[in-house]
């Protein structure tokens, strides 16, 4: 009987296995399965705030010049300079409703007030709209109707208004709850101000974590594309926005205010201000006498057109990102995602860009180097 170790593999062992290396990888898998549960279930808890939350990040980069340069201004009292900055937001985004709120009530207040002293009385109409083709014997006679009897027009047309009267009160609704959209983000972002320069460290070093070693340069790319975009697409449709409200309210146009937040509103999604601007200067050349609306005309051709050039020049500033690029993003972004969309549509494809540059740039340089 020979004293010999055995050197048989017991049966079913493999020889080339090995016990360290697969304790390891069940020891990963439980690893990454615990992770995978918690993050499953902390984004299931922040899903109900993602977009309040996508909303402050998007709107601290934008304001966070503008808050650093108020800080510097107050002796670095950076607290102080984040309450006042979030209270001047929430002005903007509060005032112009409410003012429309305060001006709907009262113009229906006092045509309910008219109509119900019968005092409501309607001018005649003018002989250029009831002469117009296709609707102008229409218009005439609904016109005719309600200076005979306001009563009577209202039994005709009503049963019409009412479609359009539900479809007015659900827009109301959807503003309403937008205003309150903004307002809570708006109070989000002005508590990341003061933290944002180590949060933004943060972010760089995860990005480094995914698409090193350019993702701190990429989360630079998304904040300088969010600044140039809030400044090309909103800055524009402020400025185009008071330039109409002001020439509206300066001709004595009636309803300034209200079509000037259309005006607005418009401005910001990228529709324009025309679909104001050109019934606004359809109704001057019909009501008025031709030297101020041809005034009226000229003052808003180049307000209308005013975006045309000012928006190239902002958004394409200090970004090596094609202008086109940019301008698919706001515009598809916009289109598939609403307002939100505007800001991240550009953001996602500049930086899909620049890995799709990079990407080739290190293809040719391998192709490059075997040859």
């Amino acid at each position: 009987m020979s004293d010999e170790p055995s050197t048989e593999t017991p049966v079913g062992t493999d020889a080339n296995s090995n016990p360290s290396v697969d304790s390891r990888v069940i020891d990963i898998a439980i690893r990454l399965g615990v992770l995978g549960l918690f993050a499953y279930f902390s984004l299931q808890l922040i899903a109900p705030f993602f977009l309040f939350l996508l909303w402050a990040v998007v709107l601290t980069v934008a304001l966070y010049p503008v808050y650093a340069w108020l800080s510097g201004k107050l002796g670095g009292r950076k607290v102080l300079s984040a309450v006042l900055l979030t209270l001047f937001c929430l002005a903007v985004v509060i005032g112009p409703v409410a003012v429309l709120v305060v001006s709907l009530v009262e113009t229906l207040q006092s045509w309910f007030e008219a109509v119900s002293g019968g005092q409501l009385n309607l001018p005649s109409l003018p002989e250029r709209i009831a002469a117009l083709p296709l609707v102008g014997e229409k218009i005439a006679e609904f016109w005719g109707l309600a200076q005979r009897s306001l009563e009577l027009f209202l039994t005709k047309v009503g049963p019409m208004l009412v479609p359009a009267g539900s479809r007015i009160l659900s827009v109301l609704a959807s503003l309403s709850g937008s205003v309150l959209f903004f307002v809570v983000s708006i109070i989000l972002a002005g508590c990341l101000f003061v933290p944002g320069p180590s949060l933004a460290k943060g972010a760089k070093r995860f990005a480094d974590r995914i698409i090193a070693p350019r993702g701190a340069e990429f989360v630079d790319l998304a904040g300088a594309t969010i600044r140039n975009v809030s400044r090309g697409v909103i800055g524009v449709a402020v400025i185009q926005g008071l330039l109409t409200g002001v020439l509206l309210i300066a001709f004595s146009v009636p309803l300034a205010g209200i079509l000037t937040f259309i005006a607005l509103v418009l401005c910001i999604v990228q529709i324009g201000p025309a679909l104001v601007i050109l019934p606004t200067i359809i109704w001057a050349w019909s009501a008025w006498d031709l030297v101020p609306a041809l005034l009226f005309t000229v003052l808003m051709v180049p307000v209308m057109l005013v975006d045309n050039v000012l928006r190239p020049i902002l958004m394409s500033r200090g970004l090596d990102t094609p202008m086109l690029i940019i301008l698919i993003g706001v515009l598809g972004g916009t289109i598939a995602h609403g307002l939100l969309g505007l800001f991240l549509g550009p953001v996602v494809l500049a930086v899909f860009y620049e890995l799709v540059i990079a990407w080739v740039k290190v293809g040719e340089d391998e192709a490059t180097s075997g040859a």
